[in-house]
């Protein structure tokens, strides 16, 4: 790994020589990574790099072979899954709403399953945030609402039982470009008003600029190189991501 590894001391995350194998793939290759209370780490790569079996490390998902994760200081191979997965916010590419329930229940479902008495109140908080008024799509299912609808949805969901962390997994990739850029710029101002902590899977490295506090570039399973986004484009380590950044006409210094 390039880039300087911080202590399991001051992470929220944190990851230490993960190793992640599908048969004879190696998906994560001794891959370590933290990332600080409120921040914002965006995992950049190509498909098959290793970003999403990362990111899922995280809620349990994934198992890793060898390594050890952290969530807030403790290893996660301890928690249970079921709970850990309850506490932290989780936005898939595709927003995995359930179709036969409303949005209201969708938003609901995990202070319901946490046994949060105000969860009704938490759902209608979490919607207002995400820029959906409560009164006008509440009650609606959600084969009747837009892509972009629908993802906004999927992240109020997520954070309805406020969680300390949320795991998002390209969740604005299959929208139009207009669309993503609301989203985009509506998430950027709920995790600063509400100071979450994020890792974030893209494809997209202007996304990772806009967003992110630093970007991890993965590259066959392994950590390419870490830097904030002005480190990244004055400085790219590697001959790779120096050609990822003239790809997206992010012209290096």
């Amino acid at each position: 790994m390039r880039g300087k590894l911080r202590t399991s001391a001051d992470a929220a995350l944190y990851a230490e020589g993960i190793t992640k194998r599908y048969g004879a793939l190696v998906a994560l290759d001794h891959v370590s990574l933290s990332v600080r209370p409120a921040e914002c780490v965006a995992l950049i790569g190509e498909s098959g790099s290793g970003k999403t079996t990362l990111l899922r490390c995280f809620n349990r998902l994934v198992i890793p072979d060898a390594g050890r994760v952290l969530v807030d200081g403790t290893d996660a191979a301890e928690l249970d899954p079921i709970a850990l997965r309850r506490r932290t916010g989780y936005v898939p590419q595709d927003g995995g709403l359930l179709p036969h329930w409303r949005v209201q229940r969708n938003v609901e479902l995990v202070p319901w399953l946490r046994g949060i008495d105000n969860a009704a109140d938490l759902a209608h908080q979490a919607l207002t945030l995400v820029g959906l008024e409560p009164a006008m799509f509440a009650r609606r299912w959600p084969g009747e609402l837009s892509g972009g609808q629908r993802q906004r949805v999927a992240v109020a969901r997520a954070l309805a039982a406020q969680p300390q962390v949320i795991l998002l997994d390209e969740p604005f990739g299959a929208l139009d470009a207009i669309t993503r850029a609301d989203l985009q710029i509506a998430f950027a101002g709920i995790r600063r008003e509400l100071k979450t902590t994020a890792l974030l899977v893209t494809h997209d490295l202007n996304e990772a600029f806009f967003l992110a506090d630093r970007i991890v570039v993965m590259r066959q399973g392994r950590v390419e190189q870490e830097a904030t986004p002005a480190e990244l484009r004055s400085a790219p380590a590697t001959d790779y991501v120096r050609r990822l950044l003239l790809r997206v006409q992010v012209v290096p210094a």
